[in-house]
């Protein structure tokens, strides 16, 4: 089987969405500290990490968006891991937005549901942060009701950032279905037939957070 790598790198100062922080990544305890705490010949690095948990490519469960709704602790392995997966390609420069009609033709329940719209292109730029592709309310609506698991997006938000709603995380967080944000490498997938994995930390208290997202295929 062979494994392809779906996630963005984060390191220190790695900017995911305007007006979030970016991570800072350094040491707690570096190697020359460590020195003078054991045997000659035997050091360690101890990262510290701050940042907020919508970094890098990243998993929404419904805690994100409902108080009430399951956070990271709650959610199933069978929820995101190893699961059979499609992918639509919607290239960013045919249409902005991605309605109902994308979907309709493609068999979604109890599949990861991956849109490429080749956004991901433009990942460490300014134009990322921009008039993003995204899912229309409608898609998001059929998506749920045809019993799709996870919807994942190569893009900087699966919804249309342009306003001050987000009608797309309310209706799939609401029904249950997952979402991963920022993913790439989706060129490099076939259409479907290979299983999609992206496992957060089992966190209490916590709705979203970044993921190591990564498609097996069968050679």
């Amino acid at each position: 089987m062979s494994l392809v790598d779906l996630s963005h790198l984060i390191e220190h100062g790695t900017l995911t969405y305007k007006g979030l922080p970016a991570p800072i990544v350094c040491d707690y305890l570096s190697r020359e500290e460590s020195r003078r705490l054991y045997a000659p010949g035997t050091e360690f690095q101890i990262a510290k990490i701050e940042m907020v948990a919508n970094t890098g490519t990243y998993l929404d469960c419904p805690f994100h968006r409902y108080e009430q709704g399951k956070d990271l602790s709650e959610i199933g392995l069978e929820q995101f891991a190893n699961l059979p997966a499609v992918v639509v390609r919607v290239d960013y420069r045919q249409t902005k937005a991605i309605d109902a009609s994308f979907f309709r033709d493609i068999a979604v329940k109890g599949k990861a549901v991956l849109v490429q719209t080749n956004w991901s292109e433009l990942w460490g730029t300014d134009a990322y942060f921009e008039n993003n592709p995204y899912l229309t309310e409608s898609a998001a609506e059929y998506l749920a009701e045809s019993g799709a698991v996870l919807v994942g997006i190569d893009s900087h938000n699966i919804d249309n950032t342009q306003g001050n709603t987000r009608p797309v995380h309310t209706v799939l967080l609401g029904k249950g279905v997952l979402i991963v944000e920022h993913l790439c490498n989706l060129h490099q997938l076939p259409d479907d037939g290979f299983l999609f994995s992206a496992v957060p930390p089992k966190f209490k208290g916590v709705g979203t957070f970044p993921v190591r997202a990564f498609a097996t295929i069968k050679d």
